[in-house]
């Protein structure tokens, strides 16, 4: 059974800064591509980030690139996402989740990856 814990969402205002973070358990970590997804309310849910199991390869959606940041630490099981200069547009529930046979690719479609977690809010006010 593999877990994913979201953490780190919250209320902040447009310009501002979040750090979420992920932690995975049950299952190995480091061979398997981590990404991130959100949903805001009556808006399908999208891609966000994603990492390589080896944190050399990252790929981001066009309307977070040169804001966000996302990166693993294999020893800890944890995947961050570094949300600079936020926008109330990336007001949404953020989800992690894993995929395990993407043969080292990072997919930005949602319904390929396998475990998610529960989701935490980040609302950017403005």
């Amino acid at each position: 059974q593999v877990q994913l814990a979201e953490s780190g969402g919250g209320l902040v205002q447009a310009g501002g800064s979040l750090r979420l973070s992920c932690t995975v358990s049950g299952r190995t970590f480091s061979s398997h591509v981590m990404g991130w997804f959100r949903q805001a309310p009556g808006k399908e849910r999208e891609f966000v980030a994603g990492i390589g199991w080896g944190g050399g390869r990252t790929d981001y959606a066009d309307s977070v690139k040169g804001r966000f940041t996302i990166s693993r630490d294999n020893t800890k099981n944890i995947v961050g996402l570094q949300m600079n200069s936020l926008k109330p547009e990336d007001t949404a529930v953020y989800y992690c989740a894993v995929v395990f046979s993407s043969g080292g690719d990072v997919p930005v479609a949602w319904y390929v990856y396998n475990y998610w977690g529960q989701g935490t809010q980040v609302t950017v006010s403005s």
